[in-house]
């Protein structure tokens, strides 16, 4: 299909300034894939693929065909070690890219899709759908996807899942788990039952030694604490018959296999491990939908997304839609249990390099409770840090800085971090401490 002079100003492609500034963006005719016929979420992806071509008149000659899944990291990609939004799976943003201006032959993009139509049914149905396979969900769990942020679930939980005089239970591993009862304390009566604040957040506890409260509604953890990194390698169970176990999996959601019957709900913001900001994903036991308090905003309560199918309001159509392309990237590379196999190689290499280097490089987190998903690590000599930091930068390795309110270094090695970038900043760090020690 190729497009004139005149309707090839509807691109971007066509604007001089953006192609400077978009290296990857090289040719006139971009060449994509798009499937002839319509696939329903629950069919295998079989469908026959034909190319088309999409010419903008103002742009060069020569065409550049999109990487496959299997080709190298582009040259003019950094490796992005951010705590999130964080990096994507490159063939996940070109399949992104080939299907951005006409998704699938439709002739629009996911981004001007009626939410409502069957184009846009068809992709968060599929979304579900792989997610389900993914963490083997069982049949009498819902999948909602929602807006807002993890934050946002600190004051749906109780909401949805106690009165205003229950009492609900909160193993506080970190910032965000503190951030969780802080929210909580508006809408129950909450119980910090153990906290890590005075270690700096750097242990989990024996789990016989959680002293739970009777007839608590629920049980809180989070599951991976992104700024301290700290993560449990196995969960506690509450000891009262009607006590949910809770979770936010924010960042370390789908790095491995989890048992979901285990917990009454399992939240998560995507922008960590499964697309971009904008998304956040509820896992709830069906029995627990529909007793939220009076006052529930009608934003917050499960009962409206479960029976509205997330589709109460418009919904992060693209959020999802990306998050969609990251479960079928993951079922692709043989599902969580070999993801997480690889996650462990790339977290031991690092780990590994930072405990072998005679104390130049730290990590203040207890070894066993060692995040595979965030590696906090400081210098000896502080006044270093901000050297490696800018200096990592240059080798294009970025966002190594730490959380502003713990400082020092920390790398974020989410699914999508290749291996070929954790083994970039370990011969960086060795390369820095000869220089340095």
């Amino acid at each position: 299909m190729a497009m004139s002079a005149a309707t090839s100003r509807s691109f971007l492609l066509n604007n001089p300034t953006t192609h400077q500034n978009h290296p990857t963006l090289k040719s006139t005719t971009h060449l994509a894939t798009f499937p002839t016929t319509h696939v329903h979420p629950t069919t295998t992806l079989t469908s026959t693929y034909k190319s088309i071509s999409i010419t903008c008149s103002a742009a060069a000659t020569t065409t550049t065909p999109l990487q496959t899944a299997s080709s190298s990291t582009s040259s003019d990609r950094v490796f992005n070690f951010a705590a999130g939004p964080a990096t994507l799976p490159e063939n996940v943003l070109q399949k992104a890219q080939a299907d951005l201006v006409n998704w699938r032959g439709c002739g629009m993009s996911v981004m001007e899709m009626s939410h409502r139509g069957k184009e846009f049914l068809s992709i968060i149905q599929k979304a579900e759908s792989d997610l389900k396979t993914l963490l083997n969900i069982p049949e009498n769990y819902a999948v909602l996807f929602l807006q807002g942020g993890a934050t946002t679930q600190f004051a749906a939980l109780p909401l949805n899942l106690c009165s205003p005089d229950d009492a609900v239970d909160y193993v506080v591993t970190g910032s965000w788990g503190d951030k969780a009862y802080k929210e909580a304390v508006k809408y129950c009566k909450p119980n910090v039952i153990w906290s890590g604040k005075s270690e700096k957040y750097t242990k989990i506890p024996a789990f016989d030694s959680l002293l739970q409260t009777p007839g608590a509604k629920y049980l809180h953890i989070c599951a991976n604490e992104t700024i301290h990194g700290v993560e449990f390698k196995d969960y506690p169970k509450p000891i009262n018959e009607n006590t949910i176990l809770v979770a936010d999996m924010s960042s370390n959601f789908c790095s491995k296999p989890v048992d979901v019957s285990k917990f009454g709900v399992i939240y998560a913001g995507a922008q960590k491990n499964v697309g971009p900001s904008g998304v956040t994903i509820v896992i709830i036991r069906k029995d627990l939908i529909g007793n939220a308090q009076e006052s529930t905003p009608v934003m917050l309560d499960y009962k409206i997304h479960a029976e509205n199918n997330s589709l109460y309001n418009t919904p992060p159509c693209y959020g999802i839609y990306m998050c969609g392309l990251v479960f079928e990237d993951l079922l692709a590379q043989g599902g969580l249990v070999e993801v997480e196999k690889k996650n462990k190689k790339k977290a031991e290499i690092l780990y590994n390099a930072i405990d072998s280097s005679n104390g130049f490089f730290r990590c203040p987190v207890e070894k066993s409770v060692r995040s595979l998903m965030n590696v906090p690590f400081t210098l000896a000599k502080p006044e270093l840090e901000a050297e490696f930091v800018k200096a990592a930068a240059a080798e294009k390795m970025v966002q190594l800085k730490g959380h502003r309110s713990v400082g020092g270094m920390r790398a974020s090695i989410y699914n999508a971090m290749p291996l070929a970038g954790v083994e970039k900043l370990v011969a960086f760090m060795k390369d820095f401490q000869a220089k340095h020690a």
